[in-house]
This record gives structure tokens, C-alpha cells and sequence, in this order.
């Protein structure tokens, strides 16, 4: 098994990754934080800069071969692509966040009004901290008008998943995988870790 050190403390992201990476014998890890703290300052301006920020953050926490981290964010047509790599800081917690975007859109009447991606961009570096690989994952859908099932977190309560006419919340964990920008961008990763690295 190959362990790799994920850049966040994120538990379900863990979670949500070691499901999609089990079977290719990777498992991935928080960061060890017992001598220096994981606390990456996100200031870039694309989800790809975020990424490699959070990756070497995990990087100088130490303790693995190789390092990933990824970032990603909603992005909404109604509001220019907001709130982007903002998606995490939009409000002060995840419940806030949805309210904020549903109150922002109230004007948006129709669903054809209300498209959205997700986006999710990850960063691999090796035990020198130096870049390995880099992937992307994109899944398209809508802002539904109110949220909408139970699993997930963050936006997933009011993300529609084109073509499947429900929110991300709605989907089991091994739809979401299917369907989701991160499980999109992490199979691309995992391809390549296989062919290159395993």
C-alpha cells in the first residue's frame, strides 16, 4: 500500500479519496502536525496555485514519499464564476455559505439561469517537493433553488449533477465518485501513480 500525505484536515475529503483510491493500493494520510503545523496561507489566484500551496504545506509537515493536495471551489455562470477559489471563505460555515448563495441567486427564476461547476485541480509533489504530476476534474450542473439530500458537505445540498436531475447530496458514495470533480481529477492521478510510480 502506498501511503500519501494529504494536504488537509478535511476528514470526510480523506474519507471521500481513500474510497476512490483503495483499489489502486493508495492510502492516503493527514498530515503529521505534531512538530509543525499544517496551515497553508491559500493567497494564490487559481485553484491550481491553492493546490501546490496546500501540497508543499503538507510537504514540510514531513513523514511521507509523496505529497497531494487538492483545491477546489464552485463556480457559479450567475455570478461571473463566484465564488471560485473563495468557495471555502464565501461565509464562516458551511450552512452560511449555502444561505449567502441561495439569497444571492434569489433573482435567478429558472434552472437554465442557475449553471454551475464544480472544479477541482490536484497537485502531486515527490519526497523533494518538486512537482510530479498535476490533474483536473470538472462537474457541471446547476443551483437548485433549495438544498436537497444528506451525504456530501460543503455545496453538495444544492448542486445539481447534470443529467442526473439530483444534488450532489442526493448521490451515494459511490455515484459522487463517478460523477464528482474530485473522484474525475483523483482516477486521472491514480492512472498515472499506476503507470508511472506503482
Amino acid at each position: 500500500m502506498l501511503k500519501i500525505i494529504l494536504g488537509t484536515q478535511n476528514e470526510h475529503k480523506i474519507c471521500e479519496m481513500n474510497l476512490i483510491s483503495k483499489p489502486y493500493g493508495v492510502e492516503f494520510q493527514m498530515p503529521d502536525t505534531k512538530e509543525k503545523d499544517f496551515n497553508p496561507d491559500e493567497n494564490g489566484e487559481t485553484f491550481e496555485e491553492n493546490a501546490y500551496i496546500k501540497a508543499h504545506a503538507a510537504y514540510t509537515c514531513g513523514g511521507g514519499e509523496l505529497y497531494l493536495a487538492d483545491d477546489s471551489g464552485l463556480c457559479v455562470d450567475y455570478l461571473d464564476g463566484a465564488p471560485g477559489i473563495k468557495s471555502a471563505r464565501y461565509a464562516d460555515t458551511a450552512e452560511h455559505r449555502i444561505e449567502k448563495l441561495l439569497d444571492v441567486m434569489k433573482d435567478a427564476k429558472t434552472l437554465h439561469e442557475r449553471g454551475a461547476h464544480f472544479e477541482c485541480h490536484l497537485v502531486l509533489l515527490d519526497k523533494d517537493g518538486e512537482i510530479l504530476n498535476r490533474t483536473k476534474g470538472v462537474c457541471k450542473g446547476e443551483i437548485a433553488f433549495e438544498k436537497k439530500g444528506i451525504n456530501g458537505f460543503g455545496y453538495d445540498p444544492v448542486f445539481i449533477v447534470e443529467k442526473l436531475n439530483k444534488t450532489m447530496a442526493e448521490l451515494s458514495d459511490v455515484e459522487k465518485n463517478l460523477h464528482s470533480h474530485r473522484g474525475k481529477a483523483l482516477s486521472d492521478m491514480l492512472v498515472w501513480l499506476k503507470h508511472n510510480y506503482l
